[in-house]
């Protein structure tokens, strides 16, 4: 269950993935006062960011989540060196492989804006792409584009490493707590929180709670447009040819991905976006979609057996880019709908989120992430969604 449940905090964080953790950490770090996280599960990571596959990378489409990347990767490189707590980090880059011609004209504006940006990226022809993992089935190629500073970090590591340094700060952590609704006063401010162990009171409340974002926002008469979407991961056994480096790879007309993990592999593959918090493993999706995938991308998988699978949520939004700034109650601040992607930016938003709170001036601009551009429909959709 964590720590006792205070009665009071100066900021209450709703969600103890890496982007609450994160958010806990920056806020102590910064003295804002006496910080509570909440979250319904009994330890820290065990949402969303406790079932993702641990990839980060500068390839998108949209600059705000580049400018995002590239502040929030070297705080994940970083991170053992300067908290000395081991994250697993490893930057053998991401390789996404695009089989038309439609797609990869996108892929080549996509380069361009990323380059515009300093991103270092690679254009390969299909054959310099087998060379770079041999094993990749290079027909019916296009092309390729790689990104050599993307990674593989270990998200249970990394959100533990945030909650330890949180609480080394001393932030409180009450787990195994649902939050069941956010107060606000007739004025129209955030007073604090219902909880499943009692009533919080809070001047300032941090709305990180993932897939849950939405329910909980409406609470406070806010609509926050995030939407539950299971996600399937699997692992495999040792087989003879598993891939030598580390590389992240991504069929971009399937969404289907892989990377090296131990002795086999970690895969998984986007598809039937149900709207649901049912988490159950679709085994007939597997087998009839994911594994027949995994082949014809990488052969050498035939000879790899199933050893696990599981499945998360991904916290959608209507143009799959995530929810970063107030909200339109006093007191209310949301980090929410990251579309697959919090992991990776959960360093920075955790960071940027903590300076808006306390008044400084964000390190990203994340002004295009406002809630409000649903309401004037001002969207720019994310094409890199894995």
């Amino acid at each position: 269950m964590g720590d006792e449940l205070p009665r009071t905090a100066d900021v209450l964080v709703i969600g103890a993935g890496i982007v609450g953790c994160s958010v806990a950490f920056h806020l102590a770090a910064s003295g804002a006062g006496a910080v509570l996280v909440v979250d319904r599960e009994d330890a820290v990571g065990r949402g969303s960011t406790g079932a993702c596959a641990g990839g980060f990378r500068q390839q998108f489409t949209s600059e705000v989540n580049i400018h995002l990347s590239r502040a929030s990767i070297p705080m994940i490189l970083r991170f053992t060196e300067e908290h000395g707590i081991p994250v697993d980090v490893s930057q053998d880059g991401y390789l996404f492989l695009v089989r038309d011609d439609a797609a990869w004209a996108g892929f080549g504006s996509a380069v361009e804006l990323q380059r515009s940006l300093g991103v270092e990226v690679e254009v390969l022809e299909p054959e310099a792409a087998g060379a770079l993992l041999p094993g990749i089935d290079t027909r019916g190629l296009v092309g390729a584009t790689f990104g050599p500073k993307d990674g593989i970090a270990d998200p249970a590591a990394l959100t533990q490493g945030y909650a330890t340094l949180a609480r080394r700060a001393g932030v409180t952590f009450a787990l195994d707590t649902s939050v069941t609704a956010i107060e606000v006063d007739a004025a129209g401010a955030v007073t604090g929180v219902r909880t499943s162990r009692g009533p919080v009171a809070a001047s300032a409340v941090v709305l990180a709670a993932g897939a849950w974002s939405g329910a909980l926002a409406a609470t406070a008469g806010v609509e926050v447009p995030v939407e539950p979407v299971p996600r399937v991961v699997v692992t495999t056994g040792a087989f003879p040819r598993v891939p030598a480096r580390r590389t992240l790879v991504i069929d971009a007309a399937s969404s289907f991905y892989f990377h090296r993990e131990g002795n086999g592999v970690l895969m998984g593959m986007g598809g039937r976006d149900v709207t649901t918090f049912d988490t159950t493993v679709d085994e007939r999706f597997v087998h009839d979609e994911l594994v027949p995938r995994a082949v014809t991308v990488f052969p050498p998988l035939a000879e790899a057996g199933i050893r696990s699978r599981w499945a998360g949520l991904y916290e959608m939004t209507p143009d799959r880019n995530p929810i970063v700034g107030p909200g339109p109650v006093d007191g209310l601040w949301i980090a929410a709908g990251f579309s697959g992607h919090g992991f990776q930016h959960g360093p920075i938003v955790g960071k940027v989120i903590a300076e808006l709170v306390t008044g400084a001036a964000p390190s990203v601009d994340v002004s295009p992430l406002s809630l409000s551009r649903f309401g004037t429909g001002d969207l720019a959709r994310e094409g890199h969604v894995v």
